[in-house]
């Protein structure tokens, strides 16, 4: 087997162990930012790789899509649970943009070390920061769909 596919394998295995920190009282709010996150991705991704940006040589169901279906369909969303779940609410605007900037960095700082190793992922006119901006954009209008979502509820309460 591939080392690409050891990477595709071991992605899906560690993602779906990172489901289980979720606590149960924020299953719910995980479960809106999967979906907000895949329809965020799903946009996104099918653009960038329509208009020629970047191209994923090895993918998983490469007969129906052209994007990555590991990354932006279940990686890429179960992160942004984790991201909501966790996100610092009650802390300072710096702790905050803290937050983005680091899960920004490192899930670009992982996509350039995949895309300059392996087949995964080829930048054809893209580059490490356009990926930075995105990913973090992506966040960002996940995190306020959450706040839109729950307000009512927070309301109530």
């Amino acid at each position: 087997m591939r080392i690409e596919w050891w990477i595709l394998l071991s992605a899906f295995t560690v993602t779906t162990g990172i489901l289980f920190f979720i606590p149960k009282n924020k299953i719910r709010l995980a479960v809106v930012s999967f979906l907000s996150k895949q329809t965020i991705t799903f946009l996104i991704g099918a653009v960038v790789v329509e208009f020629g940006l970047i191209e994923y040589p090895v993918r998983l169901f490469a007969s129906i899509n052209r994007t990555s279906f590991t990354y932006e369909y279940y990686v890429l969303p179960v992160i942004c649970a984790v991201f909501n779940v966790w996100y610092p609410t009650n802390k300072s605007t710096l702790i905050q943009l803290s937050y983005y900037v680091g899960y920004s960095s490192v899930l670009t700082i992982i996509e350039v070390i995949i895309e300059k190793y392996t087949a995964l992922i080829k930048y054809i006119h893209w580059e490490w920061y356009i990926t930075w901006i995105t990913v973090c954009f992506a966040f960002f209008i996940s995190h306020l769909f959450c706040i839109w979502f729950f307000a009512k509820e927070r309301r109530r309460a």
